[in-house]
């Protein structure tokens, strides 16, 4: 059975502030009275040049801000993003929103409802049939089982699906502290920027060329699931995240990507192109070394980690969009993300030169 096609793409970003920036703006001083050189060199080797915050702490300093006060703004923000990202992944698929059958949104960085499933399909206008979806708690890698779920349904339905995911990580800013959870705090803040990406997907035989989905797989090592945690605190989401993750990546990241070319008769060097969550600098060596990879392949990634930092949910999106603008887009692409489970997800990518005209032909 054919995949969907990925026949639109959209990205929304809010204003862009140079890392350097924020180091001397906010966070020189947010970590005056302890650990500043460490967070400085963490900063500095971070791999981000650039990055997006809808709340910039060079404007308003979130850090001591309660929960509701965050949850409240993350309405007044995503709304908007998540909306101008829907917008251009519709119009670049030519389509308009009443012609959804499912919508479906990944967010781990605010709660609220009615959420941004609801408002958005008001706000552009779908069908009150629409069918919605809501993927929360998964972070960074949650793109590609909302992807999974949008392919699913548009196969068996016949009818497209969008799926936007929209992350505010800005509003997460925590107090400045001591123990060995909050240098994890100051990785996390040297990384973590804000973005919405959003995917159109469409019934093979009724799409334009573009990129399909073959499958997507995952695997989950619930021996280290404490080495990546969001909690819910009375001052936001506090991001756990041990240095020991790129070392459990490296133990599963070859078999994952092994599994999923195998069942379709491929090997790595078959593969032109690599959309990997760049959930930071090490992250990204892992799988160049694990994967037997040139460096050239993860620049798309690497080029993503630094003009807009990571992301969460939208990032692998981010670098989907980067190498299908490239001068020469790959033919196959293999998405992979990671996150709290540790999980491991990918998802296979094939470009289809198949036109609707050139299907029913094939039908006939």
């Amino acid at each position: 059975m054919s995949g969907a096609v990925i026949s639109g793409l959209g990205v929304a970003l809010p204003p862009t502030t140079e890392q350097d920036a924020l180091w001397d703006g906010f966070f020189a001083q947010h970590y005056a009275s302890g650990r500043r050189g460490l967070a400085r060199r963490i900063f500095a080797n971070s791999g981000v040049v650039t990055r997006q915050a809808a709340v910039s702490p060079l404007l308003e300093d979130v850090s001591e801000w309660s929960t509701e006060r965050r949850m409240r703004r993350y309405q007044d923000e995503a709304v908007p993003l998540g909306r101008a990202a829907a917008s251009q992944a519709l119009a670049d698929a030519g389509l308009t929103a009443s012609e959804l059958g499912l919508f479906a949104v990944c967010s781990c960085t605010g709660y609220a409802t009615p959420g941004l499933d609801i408002l958005l399909a008001r706000d552009l206008d779908m069908s009150p049939n629409v069918q919605r979806l809501f993927v929360g708690h998964m972070g960074c890698y949650a793109a590609l089982p909302g992807l999974g779920a949008a392919n699913d349904f548009v196969v068996a339905r016949g009818r497209p699906a969008l799926l936007l995911c929209t992350e505010l990580t800005s509003l997460h800013m925590q107090p400045a502290g001591t123990g060995a959870l909050d240098v994890q705090q100051i990785v996390s803040h040297a990384l973590f920027s804000d973005a919405a990406a959003a995917a159109v997907l469409t019934p093979a035989a009724r799409s334009l060329p573009g990129y399909q989905v073959r499958e997507v797989v995952a695997v989950t090592d619930t021996t280290t699931t404490g080495h990546m945690t969001w909690e819910v605190t009375d001052l936001g989401f506090r991001m756990g995240l041990s240095p020991e993750v790129p070392a459990v990546l490296s133990v599963h990241v070859r078999e994952l990507v092994d599994v999923l070319l195998d069942r379709h008769g491929l090997k790595i060097d078959e593969v032109d192109g690599w959309a990997v969550h760049p959930g930071g600098p090490r992250i990204l060596d892992v799988v160049r070394e694990r994967l037997g990879l040139e460096e050239s392949a993860l620049a798309a990634s690497r080029g993503v980690l630094s003009a807009y930092g990571n992301c969460s949910s939208p990032t692998v999106l981010l670098v989907l969009n980067a190498l299908r603008r490239a001068p020469r887009p790959p033919r196959r692409v293999v998405m992979l993300a990671f996150g709290p489970g540790l999980t491991l997800y990918g998802a296979l990518l094939e470009f289809s030169t198949v036109t609707p005209e050139a299907a029913k032909g094939m039908d006939g």
